[in-house]
């Protein structure tokens, strides 16, 4: 069996979808391969941030997300009991969406059929080749053997990614140091609170409500914290060390699925390698502390996803595809750090809880408070780097990479429109006052690349305050300004 596709997605959560979707979006022809037969039923991310709900704003997909999940207007940070406040951030979305990865998953497999992408199950990538045309992959599908050539190959396939190894990238970092237990179970005395989260000398649990009559159990027991994170888990084990934290098994029954995770955190040393690019957990494996993987990984695919396709289908040059590695990998540190930190915070000893107790005070501070839940959410991300050359001497200062929150545009006609509607065909985006004139359509901001552009008139500034005294702004596709300008400076 033989595949022939420009992009071989390798991994179908939700950064794969995420990336296939934005390359079929501009025409790519992309397949993903999966190595699992069916979607998995169990969700191990469970909430989606502020930038993530903007990415899919930015393609008009927020709606059916939001038509699925609940809003939660706190967040947590370490488990501390000073919740992180979203209802002052600059977005349309104050909040993280309480939504199972397996929704968001179906959701954007939807979409990505949609748009025509191939979902191939059951095909485990076994060899990897590059040469100066492509990438050729081989493996496995129900005993009989496949390969798939392409021009680029994408591997989102996992912390234990077969791409990532295969490439020969290294994923430095440490291993385990402390192991948690996980269960989807039925409770006869359900916790009061609907989220119930503590920290003590003997551990830490969290007991939230999945919906149907199940709740999710997380516990770090102190006695237990050195188990090998693939040591099997008996609902016997979480049941005791609930009880032992909690005070309380909660009438725990009828297990759905119970799992052990670790503390394990690597970076891929390369977001690229050839015609190999990493995104979501195969670049970068961390404790999942608040949710954070899902979403960096869809925010991954999105800077991913518009460059790719710009170089298949715009003429982009090649080497825009480092600038990948160059913005993402930052992100990709700080994550692990965040998350770290987080992990550090979650500790049983005397000097951890009296730490605890000295954060707990500094997240009542709203500017200490804001900052988090800014980072948390994905929104304090920049681009700062030139990937188009500006009209200098003409360039604003402060805006280049900053990311734009949908704003309401007054146009010339009078009329209003969302930020991000200029935005959802993928295209770049040039918002220019009523005097300044829109690119041509051959617009080239390097020699043979022609974005694909949409433009719209303002009119005036002050009718849309946050661009007063800007005469023209360069709107990337992921919704990061390139440049900003005024032409009579």
């Amino acid at each position: 069996m033989e595949r022939v596709v420009e992009v071989a997605v390798v991994g179908g959560g939700p950064t794969g979808l995420m990336v296939a979707c934005e390359l079929a979006l501009a025409g790519v022809k992309v397949g993903i391969l999966e190595r699992r037969e069916a979607p998995v039923r169990q969700s191990r991310a469970l909430t989606m941030h502020p930038r993530s709900l903007e990415s899919l704003a930015l393609r008009g997909l927020e709606a059916r997300f939001l038509e699925r999940g609940r809003p939660l207007p706190t967040g947590h940070f370490g488990l501390l009991d000073t919740r992180l406040d979203f209802s002052c951030l600059d977005t349309t979305f104050r909040y993280t969406l309480y939504l199972p990865q397996a929704v968001t998953e179906a959701l954007l497999a939807e979409r990505a059929r949609a748009l025509g992408v191939d979902i191939a199950r059951g095909h485990v990538v076994e060899s990897l080749r590059q040469d100066e045309e492509g990438v050729t992959l081989e493996g496995s599908v129900k005993g009989a053997r496949f390969r798939c050539r392409a021009r680029y190959v994408v591997g989102a396939d996992g912390a234990r990614s077969a791409v990532r190894q295969l490439a020969g990238i290294a994923f430095p970092g440490t291993e385990t140091r402390r192991t948690s237990m996980l269960g989807d179970v039925r409770l006869e005395r359900p916790p009061a609170t609907p989220f119930l989260a503590l920290n003590n000398p003997r551990g830490n649990a969290v007991v939230v409500p999945l919906g149907e009559g199940l709740y999710r159990a997380i516990v770090t027991d102190a006695e237990r914290e050195r188990e090998p994170p693939r040591e099997p888990l008996s609902l016997d084990e979480l049941r005791e060390s609930l009880t032992r934290v909690a005070g309380s098994d909660f009438g725990m029954r009828g297990p759905e699925w119970l799992s052990r995770f670790g503390d394990e955190t690597r970076l891929a040393a390369h977001y690229r390698q050839g015609r190999v690019l990493l995104a979501g957990d195969a670049a970068h494996m961390h404790y999942p502390a608040g949710g954070q993987g899902l979403n960096v990984g869809l925010q991954d695919a999105m800077n991913l996803g518009w460059k790719l396709a710009a170089v298949l289908r715009e003429g982009a040059p090649d080497a825009l595809l480092d600038s990948y590695h160059r913005e993402r990998h930052p992100v990709g540190r700080a994550l692990l750090d965040n998350t770290q930190a987080q992990s550090a915070l979650m500790g049983f000893t005397p000097e951890v809880l009296a730490l605890r107790e000295l954060m707990n005070g500094l997240l009542r501070l709203p500017s200490v408070n804001q900052r988090l839940a800014e980072h948390l959410g994905g929104l304090d991300v920049t681009c700062p780097e030139a990937l188009v050359p500006a009209p200098a001497p003409c360039e604003l200062p402060g805006w280049s990479g900053r990311r734009l929150p949908d704003w309401t545009l007054r146009l010339v006609d009078g009329s209003q429109r969302s930020l991000y509607s200029g935005l959802q065909a993928g295209h770049w985006l040039w918002l220019h006052a009523s005097h300044v004139a829109a690119p041509p359509s051959r617009w080239e901001p390097l020699p043979g690349w022609r974005p694909r552009l949409n433009a719209l008139a303002l009119g005036r500034a002050a009718d849309t305050e946050p661009l007063h005294g800007v005469e023209g702004l360069l709107v990337r596709p992921d919704g990061h300004v390139a440049w900003a300008w005024a032409a009579s400076r």
